[in-house]
């Protein structure tokens, strides 16, 4: 992830980082920001900004002060921060702490809370800043491994809205999504026949429902979201031509992915193995041209 910081980190982190610190920033992209972090001693000074930050401590102990509490984080523990709210972050002991963090614009938010109601609703409120909250812990994990495409963001504030719903302790549970059947199969057939990434815009336009209801109404109906599906998709195209020599860097363009060396991640974590090596495995080692090993 290059290193780059936009408006939602903290002002404090924009400084040089001294020896041992370092900060990687990926956005902001469609309302959303990632940013990895490791700090010794005193990390940033009391600030606030305007998004939801939803992090994972990674390693070391994390102390902050918020609410007019000292918190404190262990690795695994979810940190969430709500929009406008002072905070500041320190390590505990010499050895320094390192996390991961999202940063959401609260409008990305308040739409899928919309559409996980059903109805326009306040901004979901943790109770508990500090939590070991497992839906908003995988989906800070899996915001580090998807690129920034449309439908991966939309799975993943909806991933987050969900979460921070749980963290409401006096928040009834979401039921289950009624599906538009007819919208969500129209939304599967026009995945079935793009092989490049597809814009929310696109489906909204082909089904009639917002990006977050569909997404919802996706995974209810087919197990996995939009983006995952279309992903896959991709990825079948792709393999279905490898033993056709084409050249590995044309063929992760035609399928939609912004390079070969993309093409190969998203490859391997679908598969468990490299373009190149499938090829050779399935006996087509012969016809692929600049494979990676």
């Amino acid at each position: 992830m290059p290193s780059r910081l936009g408006r939602s980190a903290p002002e404090g982190l924009e400084r040089s980082c001294a020896a041992r610190e370092w900060v990687r920033g990926r956005g902001p992209v469609g309302g959303v920001e990632l940013l990895r972090a490791w700090f010794r001693g005193r990390a940033f000074a009391r600030h606030r900004h305007d998004t939801y930050a939803i992090g994972v401590t990674e390693a070391g102990l994390q102390v902050f002060d918020y609410r007019g509490r000292v918190e404190r984080c262990v690795p695994g523990d979810v940190v969430v921060l709500h929009p406008d709210e002072a905070h500041d972050g320190r390590a505990e002991g010499d050895d320094g702490f390192g996390y991961r963090i999202v940063y959401v614009e609260p409008a990305r938010i308040a739409a899928a809370v919309r559409a996980i109601r059903g109805r326009p609703a306040p901004l979901p409120f943790a109770r508990e800043p500090v939590s070991r909250n497992p839906t908003l812990a995988r989906a800070v994990a899996a915001a580090f491994q998807a690129p920034a495409e449309p439908l991966a963001l939309d799975a993943l504030v909806l991933r987050l809205a969900e979460g921070l719903i749980e963290g409401e302790s006096d928040s009834p549970p979401a039921g289950a999504p009624r599906v538009d059947q007819a919208a969500v199969d129209r939304a599967r057939a026009f995945l079935d026949g793009r092989r490049v990434i597809v814009r929310s815009a696109e489906l909204e336009a082909v089904t009639g429902l917002s990006r977050y209801e569909l997404a919802r109404q996706f995974r209810t109906r087919y197990g996995t979201s939009p983006y995952r599906y279309s992903l896959l998709r991709r990825l079948d195209f792709a393999r279905s031509r490898l033993r056709a020599g084409t050249p590995l860097a044309d063929l992760a363009l035609a399928a939609g992915f912004a390079d070969q060396a993309h093409f190969t991640r998203m490859f391997r974590s679908a598969y468990g193995v490299t373009p190149g090596r499938y090829a050779r495995l399935r006996g087509g080692a012969g016809q692929i041209h600049g494979g990676i090993q």
